[in-house]
């Protein structure tokens, strides 16, 4: 009988090959890239055959890689179904957002969300790390970025980056909308991590005279800071659309940036999706293209 080789060494194989790279290896198993590397060598010297080609963006599966891979990774799909049939939790759903995301759309959707699905228990993890489907449990996730996030990864769009400028009603009291870009660059700003207000003014051809401005580590505390009339907040326009609605903020300009960094929902690639993890990204897709049909159709307004 042929003995087979260590768990350790074929489950950094089954994840080295499914993201073509050590690193993001590691990331899913919550180890070191040397580690992983060292445990897809010990079973290569074992099989007496090399899998992978180290390329100089990654890694390329050699013939004999590739074949193996693809019955390993049927193999740990097959356990992993088997434990979940012993242990079913087919409503429990964890989804990875970043906090202003959770804070600004998500919470506010919830109900909704719930009176259609009361079955589901959606789970909220709220962080700016970038979560680990694998190390830390997640069905899906909500990132902002760019694509490609890795051959595993199913990739959604929801929402395009269109930054606008918000404040308080209170802050440009008797002020006529939209103002005018000169009379934008004098009020005092709220910066957060993005730093979008350098490219935001260079495209209206004006610099920023005023200097003042708070600065936050997060996008949702920037909407805070000026819901509270400290100052004016860049965000993208769905992230604001209720706070707009209901007069809380008003849109300073008529125009919008465009950022190279749009909101996509995440999941992993497999056949065999779970019909509430399908439930969820169903709602997710509905609710941000009934989003985008209100500012198509000029709904939200404010002042």
């Amino acid at each position: 009988m042929i003995q087979l080789p260590p768990l350790n060494g074929l489950r950094a194989f089954d994840a080295s090959g499914r993201h073509l790279s050590f690193r993001a290896a590691s990331d899913e198993l919550g180890v070191t890239q040397g580690a992983v590397a060292q445990q897809v060598r010990h079973l290569e010297a074992q099989l007496g055959l090399q899998l992978f080609e180290r390329v100089p963006k990654g890694l390329a599966f050699t013939p004999a890689g590739r074949s193996y891979h693809a019955r390993v990774a049927t193999a740990f799909e097959e356990l992993r179904a088997a434990t979940e049939t012993l242990r079913p939790e087919p409503d429990t759903v964890f989804v990875s957002v970043t906090p202003t995301f959770a804070a600004k759309w998500l919470i506010p959707n919830l109900p909704e969300f719930a009176k259609a699905h009361p079955t589901i228990d959606l789970r909220i993890l709220a962080t700016e790390k970038l979560s680990r489907f694998h190390g830390d449990g997640i069905d899906l996730a909500v990132r902002q970025g760019k694509p490609p996030f890795g051959a595993a990864l199913e990739v959604i769009s929801l929402f395009r980056q269109d930054v606008i400028a918000v404040a308080a009603p209170t802050l440009v009291a008797g002020q006529r909308l939209p103002l005018d870009p000169v009379a934008l660059s004098h009020l005092p700003k709220l910066h957060d991590a993005h730093d979008l207000w350098p490219a935001f003014l260079k495209q209206m051809n004006v610099h920023d005279q005023s200097g003042r401005g708070l600065r936050l580590s997060q996008t949702t505390l920037a909407i805070d800071a000026a819901l509270s009339g400290q100052g004016v907040a860049l965000v993208s326009d769905f992230l604001a659309h209720r706070d707009i609605a209901e007069n809380r903020l008003v849109q300073l300009c008529s125009e919008a940036v465009q950022g190279e960094n749009d909101f996509y929902l995440l999941a992993r690639r497999s056949p065999k999706r779970g019909q509430s993890q399908q439930a969820v990204i169903d709602w997710f897709v509905s609710k941000a293209q009934a989003q985008h049909s209100i500012f198509a159709n000029g709904q939200v307004t404010g002042g």
